[in-house]
């Protein structure tokens, strides 16, 4: 089984929050690396230098620079080790998808241009499931014939 995770799923495992027992039970049972591209991982950064920054700001939003430094440390020794692999995309392929799901379903569902890209990467690279706790980006990913855990 390929498992393709996105941002709020990678959240759930590198930073306790509601959904974390859900994510690490996941991993435990599937015994199988998780898998991201690119994009999923620029976006994780990106979130975790955000929230940092937005914590500098005003101490009761975000998390910490510190905490945010070790997610981001624990994520490199994780796709180092090869319990997160790095798959290769076919860009023009997933952009082509991402139109179609977007015409498609984006009206009707109102999807946001990211959550639609994590989706059709994972038809891109033929993933069985999109591990996420987004429920908008599970209706998507339901609705293109993906499964969707945990």
């Amino acid at each position: 089984m390929k498992a393709f995770a996105d941002t709020s799923f990678l959240f759930a495992l590198y930073r306790q929050q509601d959904n974390s027992h859900l994510a690490d039970a996941f991993v435990s049972r599937s015994g199988e690396p998780i898998h991201a591209s690119s994009l999923v991982i620029y976006e994780f950064r990106q979130s975790a230098r955000l929230q940092a920054f937005r914590h500098t700001r005003d101490r009761t939003t975000g998390f910490s620079k510190r905490l945010a430094n070790r997610m981001l440390e624990v994520l490199h020794e994780n796709i180092n080790n090869g319990a997160i692999v790095l798959i290769p995309v076919e860009w023009p392929e997933v952009h082509s998808t991402a139109e179609r799901l977007s015409a498609q379903y984006t009206v009707s569902g109102g999807y946001r241009a990211l959550d639609i890209l994590h989706v059709a990467t994972a038809l891109q690279v033929e993933a069985d499931q999109l591990l996420t706790f987004d429920a908008s980006q599970s209706a998507l990913a339901r609705a293109a014939g993906l499964g969707v855990a945990p």
